[in-house]
């Protein structure tokens, strides 16, 4: 997936990481509602009310349509690309009755099972994930 640059901000040099989206201060300013969001899912009558009415809850932040759609249809890579931190966003998951390890194992497209097995060996090879190029190149 490429990713789209951030509005009226310089590229930088660690765009070029693939398959991760860096959070650093443009990102956060770009996702400050997704993640003011999901700083409210840390108290139970929060929780509630999102999940009686997922929308309606999402109508009380100045999220965009990418944003809120987004969160909707538990795009959780997308969230990050659109400023969610992923400390923040594992609220999300941990409402939805997921683990951090769950929700990572959706963001790279395995199961679970094959999410722990691979970290459990040390996480994915630096070779042909240095750059996308790099990554593009190995993965066609």
């Amino acid at each position: 997936m490429a990713e789209k640059a951030i509005p009226n901000t310089p590229q930088k040099e660690y765009a070029d990481i693939p398959g991760t989206f860096v959070f650093d201060a443009d990102r956060s300013a770009q996702g400050y509602a997704i993640n003011a969001f999901c700083m409210t899912l840390l108290k139970a009558e929060n929780r509630e009310k999102f999940k009686a009415d997922e929308a309606a809850y999402l109508k009380q932040f100045n999220m965009n349509e990418e944003q809120t759609e987004s969160i909707l249809k538990r795009q959780w890579n997308r969230m990050l690309e659109l400023g969610g931190n992923i400390y923040f966003t594992a609220k999300l998951g941990a409402t939805d009755g997921l683990s951090f390890q769950q929700v990572a194992a959706k963001m790279t497209g395995m199961t679970q099972e094959g999410y722990a097995e691979m970290m459990l060996k040390g996480g994915r090879s630096v070779e042909g994930n240095r750059s996308k190029a790099e990554w593009e190149k190995k993965n066609g």
